[in-house]
């Protein structure tokens, strides 16, 4: 009998609930060995990289509307729940005109356990945020999770055991130092942060959307040309970049596809056919996506996602940086055209999913825009040089770093809201909102066209999940968001070098706000409410507190409203 029991296939990771729609999901599971995968009747054999074995579970014909209690068995055997799992998992699918929940947020390093003994780590936002939705009826289960960056830290290994196993296996005084090196310790990050019991249950029961940043491969990570050639100099940079993005492929990406995104993958269906072990097949695609050739890169990260009456369209500002050429660019041509595409049809509201934010505090964005310029060699090499050392240094490449892909955004952005995106019959969405993270803080902002843009456009910024906020960066933001600050830096910067005059304008709404937080946009037809909440742990356990609730427009006419309430 102990033996039976010690070759029984187990559940290693997961299960994650991925895509949903109206009839459909996608269930994604790691194994610890080579099985078949049944979820509601639906069968999938594992598929093996490097000695790890996968599955995704395609469920079709369920109900719009409806909500599905599902176990998950491997090889005949009940795997999920748990023997001891308080709370069943849930499929809920979508149903057309239904009010759409969606939560998002970014920087979550690990687990509440994996830093307890850190001292700036506060409570885990995603954590009490899923203790709360344990107690929710099904009917009132949040309808998408957006994790917009940094769902892993491959270069700060302050989880005591992760660095361990790392400090076993390699010498810490030789670069990268304490960091993640290939594609295996990848695979302890997530099997990390995703084990933890609360969040676990969560992602087994509502549907995500994921998008990579920095911290997912390493900090500044394509900052600029200068930074990629250096570090493609080194003689861990392969290994690193190949391990990033193969396991973001696995434990990310393919999650974000629907199941006909999925059919017409390539390379999925060729590793999911092939049998063996397809490390090698995975690692030629990897390498091959980092690289860039003809002003494009080796493959698109970016998807788009239709959620009932809302559209959710999800851009790498990432790794599909062009950096090589005469001009900087967030995204390829190529690839900005798509985006542009996906705009095109009727929806109520448009959210753009992006890890870095498209509207900064004014005062910095007028500061990566001078820097860019500097950058570019207008004043010289020794002037190109020192902005690119502080490009570097300072992180000065969000989108306002890119300022011709920025300035594209706005046109697209303008135009959607002008109805030009929606056909013959204009018709202009509630609202367009821009969602990210990134920078260690949450607000609103509202963006204000100089002609006739019928849908308000916002930025909605919400970060970090879990992670630690230094006092200096709470102080640099807080002076950033200053009107004063913003007139000085453009009165300083109009005098040292002539930056192109920005097509729109932008206020905050509310923030800045500082601490572990979670965000969620409530959409009831043309309806939209953004709420902030923060986590606290008084009395031991973990619990959200809202700091910032908005109406940010109404069902008569998709007008914001201006007003917003802070809990005392």
């Amino acid at each position: 009998m102990a033996r039976l029991q010690e070759s029984r296939t187990e559940l290693v990771l997961g299960p994650l609930l991925r895509h949903v729609g109206e009839c459909d999901a996608t269930i994604w599971v790691e194994t610890s060995a080579p099985c078949t995968v049944e979820v509601l009747g639906h069968r999938e054999h594992t598929w093996t990289i490097a000695g790890h074995h996968y599955a995704l579970v395609l469920i079709s014909g369920l109900a719009a509307g409806s909500v599905t209690r599902y176990e998950v068995n491997l090889d005949g055997e009940r795997v999920w729940p748990l023997s001891d799992a308080p709370h069943p998992s849930l499929i809920r699918t979508l149903r057309a005109g239904a009010d759409l929940t969606l939560a998002f947020g970014s920087c979550r390093f690990a687990t509440p356990t994996a830093t307890q003994d850190d001292d700036p780590f506060d409570a885990d936002a995603l954590d009490a945020y899923a203790r709360r939705v344990m107690e929710c009826p099904p009917e009132d289960l949040p309808d998408a999770l957006l994790l917009l960056g940094d769902q892993v830290y491959a270069d700060e290994l302050l989880s005591p055991e992760i660095f361990r196993r790392i400090d076993e296996l390699h010498d810490l005084d030789q670069p990268p130092g304490a960091q993640i090196r290939n594609f295996e310790e990848y695979t302890w990050l997530y099997s990390e942060s995703w084990s933890d019991p609360q969040v676990r249950w969560l992602l087994s029961t509502v549907p995500s959307s994921m998008i990579f940043d920095d911290h997912d491969v390493i900090d500044d990570w394509n900052t600029s040309k200068s930074w990629r050639d250096e570090i493609e100099a080194t003689d861990w940079w392969e290994e690193r970049i190949v391990g990033a993005l193969s396991s973001y492929w696995i434990y990310q990406h393919l999650g974000n596809l629907s199941p006909a995104a999925l059919a017409d993958d390539e390379l999925y269906q060729r590793i999911r056919s092939e049998g063996g072990d397809c490390a090698e097949l995975l690692r030629d695609f990897a390498s091959a996506a980092d690289e860039e050739a003809d002003g494009a890169k080796g493959t698109q990260w970016s998807y788009r996602r239709d959620l009932g009456t809302t559209r959710l369209l999800v851009i790498d500002s990432r790794c599909g940086r062009i950096l090589g050429g005469d001009t900087r660019t967030m995204v390829s041509e190529p690839e900005f055209s798509w985006i542009e595409r996906q705009t095109e049809g009727d929806y109520d509201h448009l959210l753009i999913g992006s890890s870095l934010p498209w509207l900064l505090p004014r005062a910095l964005h007028d500061l990566e825009s001078w820097n860019e310029r500097m950058a570019s060699g207008v004043r010289g090499r020794r002037v190109t040089r020192w902005a690119e050392r502080l490009r570097r240094s300072a992180d000065l490449e969000h989108w306002a770093a890119f300022r011709d892909s920025f300035d594209r955004l706005a046109r697209l952005v303008a135009r959607v809201g002008r109805g030009q995106c929606s056909g013959p019959e204009g018709r202009a969405p509630a609202t367009i909102c821009v969602l990210s993270g990134d920078v260690h803080h949450a607000y609103a902002a509202r963006a204000q066209f100089p002609d006739s843009v019928r849908s308000p456009v916002y930025q909605l910024t919400c970060s970090p999940m879990h992670n630690s906020v230094p006092t200096a960066m709470k102080a640099i933001f807080r002076v950033s968001w200053s009107r004063a600050t913003e007139r000085v830096t453009r009165f300083l910067l109009d005098r040292v070098s002539t930056v192109p005059p920005v097509p729109i304008e932008w206020s905050r709404v509310t923030g800045p706000f500082f601490g572990n937080q979670i965000a969620t946009l409530h959409l009831r037809g043309r309806t939209s409410r953004l709420v902030l909440e923060q986590v606290s742990a008084d009395g031991g356990r973990p619990h959200l507190t809202t700091v910032a609730d908005v109406v940010l427009s109404t069902e008569a006419d998709g007008s914001p409203h201006s007003g917003t309430r802070r809990d005392p």
